[in-house]
């Protein structure tokens, strides 16, 4: 590729493709970019709606579904849509071709539903870029060990869109959703909330793992892991244009890309959480083991932990799940009372997880007192803590959710002018 010829991934999501005058509005983003004189390669989601559609096919077929023949069923999504994307491309006199995952090949683990990307090969897209070609692939699919088609999981189309950067060594990958950048936390609930020209890929990830739905965690991870930068834009405005002082959206980049980092990043927050609190547990050696060994043997994902012992031998742990793990948790943590020995269970879904990022934490202290102190300043009881090198999450009562945020917003001094 001639260092004067900048190769970039398009990507769109289910909300920028979700009518045929929307797949038009894509076509004319893409036909710009060739115009400029890019090499581009699209991936596309399928159309708003029908992933969720197709998954309940096939669950109200059979709720214990043949999780090879549902990667069958939910890849059609992705695959109309590079197909429809094409045809609007060769429409506007643009040279394109649908691609789908097992024809690049894009190739995973035999984890259906849930695949991992194993390798890419970008020989044959890369070859097609340079005839003037723009390549238009399905994502969220690829082909597995086995030549059966698999899919990444949801949002997996965003973690193919990145690994396809990579693979094609691409200058950058945009990724354009419904909202046009990553902002310092929703601005749904704090209409002051600011929206960031970069972030690092931690900040990123951290925020995206808490709660931030902007980008999917995969992705977050790969684009960091490999190196790739990632631009999010809106699909429905340009914005204002870079000459004006801000990018068009924002920039997931390296932390040196970045000159002067604020103490905090942005507050994420995520209603997905359970509490589970095993009470009266024996205070033994491998107490612990006995509890969380069974839930991870059934992909419970365990996130925040406390545990207080108390003066009578026996201790307490409290701990979050997913909301749609919290069923599945106490029937395993029931069929095990045998080695725990608790005397009770207590769950709690209506929680919330609220999270304050940044790299910034590093060098700068107080700043999870100044969380703890905010809370309190309003009367929210805190009632689980977590923490990382960048990252402090506490659990609180979900009635709080946007007076919380609202608060560590203000008081981090977030807020925009």
């Amino acid at each position: 590729m001639s260092p004067t010829v900048p190769r970039i991934v398009m990507k769109f999501g289910g909300t920028s493709v979700a009518d045929l005058d929307r797949i038009r509005a894509v076509a004319e983003k893409v036909r710009k970019q060739v115009e400029a004189g890019c090499e581009v390669a699209v991936v596309v989601s399928a159309m708003s709606g029908v992933t969720n559609r197709l998954v309940g096919y096939c669950r109200d077929l059979s709720p214990q579904h043949d999780e090879r023949e549902y990667d069958t069923v939910v890849a059609t999504g992705e695959q109309v849509t590079s197909g429809l994307l094409a045809i609007a491309l060769q429409n506007l006199g643009v040279n394109a071709r649908s691609w789908l995952g097992w024809q690049i090949p894009l190739r995973t683990d035999d984890a259906h539903g849930k695949a991992r990307i194993a390798s890419i090969d970008g020989a044959n897209l890369i070859s097609s870029m340079q005839a003037g070609q723009v390549p238009v692939v399905a994502g969220f699919q690829g082909i597995g060990p086995d030549g059966r088609i698999t899919t990444l999981g949801r949002g997996g189309s965003d973690t193919s869109a990145v690994a396809l950067a990579a693979a094609l060594k691409a200058d950058r990958c945009d990724i354009y959703t419904d909202v046009d950048g990553i902002y310092t936390t929703d601005p749904r609930i704090v209409t002051k909330a600011r929206k960031l020209d970069k972030i690092t890929y931690e900040e990123m990830l951290e925020l995206a793992s808490v709660g931030a739905k902007v980008l999917q965690t995969r992705s977050v991870e790969l684009a960091m892991k490999e190196r790739v930068r990632v631009q999010v834009l809106s699909s429905f405005t340009d914005g204002p244009a870079p000459s004006e002082g801000h990018l068009p959206g924002s920039l997931v980049v390296d932390e040196d890309e970045i000159v002067e980092q604020e103490q905090v990043a942005g507050i994420a927050y995520s209603r997905d959480e359970a509490k589970i609190s095993v009470r009266q547990l024996p205070d033994r050696p491998g107490i612990a083991a006995a509890v969380f060994g069974p839930l991870a043997d059934a992909n419970v994902n365990v996130d925040m932990i406390v545990q207080s012992t108390g003066d009578d031998g026996t201790t307490n742990m409290t701990f979050t799940v997913g909301k749609t793990d919290l069923t599945r948790a106490i029937s395993v943590l029931e069929a095990n009372h045998g080695a725990t020995r608790y005397t009770e269970l207590q769950t709690d879904d209506d929680v919330v997880k609220i999270s304050v990022v940044g790299v910034g934490m590093r060098s700068h202290a107080g700043v999870a007192s100044t969380m703890f102190r905010t809370l309190a300043e309003r009367n929210i009881n805190v009632q689980v803590i977590s923490t990382s090198e960048i990252k402090v999450s506490v659990l609180i009562a979900s009635e709080y959710t946007e007076l919380a945020v609202r608060a560590l917003h203000t008081a981090y001094g977030l807020d925009a002018a």
